[in-house]
């Protein structure tokens, strides 16, 4: 972190935005931590292994994945601005039963901890499985521990711009080698048309794939998990410190606020542009390669089995590479992962009493020791367990879970908390109330199918 407290509405710090296409780019950043924490666990597993099940017949739930829950980020991105407030702060302060220091909802947020602990624990095995790949004569298990640590003196010693650059970087080469896959696979055995692609936008969703989608449409896009974090990096990006404390009836607050938040949905949506287009080609991945082929991604085999989508398309030249573009893209999510998770975690000892998150030296001591304490959980967990593949899927049952309650807190935020002198358009309310009813309307049918065929 900076020697600014971030989360401090400081006036000093207020700055008007700025009108040029150019430089409001250059204020981008929170959406591309956001993508490299996706990357891993949504794209490069759970979207290929949904393919690998379902053929291109759910291709339809990975754009619906991407592209609805965009609104949801955004209210929740808008009230960090306006109020200067993380999520956390500002689900702690939603109506209904609260017990002792905190709201019903902070307690569901940290009642789902263990699963979570689960979905980032087959991230760190996964790495520590592509590492006994490349040097066999280490184990597993040192390689899960090496990378822990790796992790933990990155973050512990991290800065705002180390996460947002390193982020950019590390998912911008394996960007680049998926596509060039999805590219060669028409040279192949493997090759897809035109038809396949239009058969996955009809709505299908198989019986035997109920489990898959759900997790994938949790994990996808921007997860609930995700949501949340956004307001974090928005706040230590200086979103919100520069619109200045919250004064509605100030014209000049007024326009700060709208400047900024102008900027904040362009770096919204230059990231889902980005991160849709790269799901897509890994969904096209397992749907052409795996499902052909019969094969799962799981167990101990799960990095030998992505690195065949590669090596079909491209050559067994394309090994190689694809385990170097692996451990960037899943090392890139337990990085940034880790560095959301300290956050957030740290802020909701501080909803229950434990902390002031609000403190910087009580932030900053809390954030040091769950850096490490994190990293080291996640890959004792995978030690035990040993299916990379089921522990994210299992994420993502939970991630899905925390979107309905972000819905919930997006309608309270939009309604209850946005000044009227704020009010967004009717096109973003026809967005915002789409994407809340697509998003009940998944979970209820997914549920009800689920149930169905059990």
């Amino acid at each position: 972190m900076s020697q600014r407290n971030p989360y401090e509405l400081d006036p000093q710090a207020i700055l008007e935005p700025p009108r040029r296409l150019l430089e409001q780019l250059r204020y981008c950043g929170p959406g591309f931590i956001l993508s490299a924490c996706i990357v891993g666990s949504g794209e490069l597993i759970a979207t290929t292994t949904l393919g690998a099940k379902a053929g291109f017949a759910t291709l339809w739930v990975i754009l619906l994945s991407c592209l609805v829950k965009v609104a949801m980020q955004l209210q929740f991105a808008r009230h960090a601005i306006q109020h200067g407030e993380t999520a956390l702060t500002a689900i702690n302060r939603l109506p209904g039963l609260r017990f002792g220091p905190a709201n019903w909802a902070i307690w569901f947020w940290a009642l789902m901890f263990p699963v979570r602990v689960l979905q980032v624990g087959g991230i760190v095995g996964g790495l520590g499985l592509l590492m006994n790949l490349i040097v066999p004569s280490v184990p597993v298990a040192a390689w899960c521990l090496a990378a822990a640590v790796a992790a933990a003196l990155l973050v512990s010693a991290e800065r705002y711009q180390l996460i947002e650059r390193a982020s950019l970087a590390m998912t911008v080469l394996f960007t680049t080698l998926t596509f060039t896959s999805v590219v060669a696979l028409q040279w192949t055995d493997y090759a897809f048309t035109a038809s396949d692609v239009l058969g996955g936008l009809q709505g299908q969703l198989p019986a035997d794939a109920v489990f898959f989608v759900i997790a994938a449409f949790g994990l996808t896009g921007v997860g609930g998990d995700e949501i949340l974090y956004y307001t974090y990096w928005l706040l230590e990006k200086g979103y919100a410190a520069r619109v200045g404390p919250y004064r509605p009836d100030d014209p000049d607050w007024q326009r700060r606020a709208r400047g900024w938040t102008r900027i904040m949905t362009l770096d919204a949506i230059v990231s889902m542009v980005s991160y849709t287009a790269v799901t897509c080609a890994f969904y096209i991945l397992g749907a052409a390669v795996l499902h052909a082929r019969g094969e799962l991604p799981e167990g101990t085999a799960m990095v030998e089995t992505l690195a065949r989508m590669y090596t079909e398309s491209l050559g067994p030249w394309a090994e190689d590479v694809f385990l170097a573009g692996a451990f960037v893209v899943l090392f890139s999510t337990t990085f940034s992962a880790l560095a959301s998770w300290t956050r957030i975690y740290s802020d909701t000892l501080g909803q229950l009493g434990f902390l002031e998150f609000e403190d910087p030296q009580q932030r900053l001591r809390s954030i040091r020791i769950m850096a490490w304490g994190f990293p080291l959980l996640w890959a004792v967990v995978f030690l035990f367990v040993k299916q990379p593949m089921y522990m994210i899927m299992l994420g993502g049952l939970a991630t899905a879970a925390v979107l309905l309650l972000v819905v919930y807190a997006a309608i309270c935020f939009r309604y209850g908390r946005t000044a009227p002198e704020l009010k967004p358009s009717w096109a973003y309310d026809a967005a915002f109330w789409a994407s809340a009813v697509a998003i009940a309307a998944f979970a209820a049918s997914g549920i009800a199918k689920a149930i169905g065929s059990g």
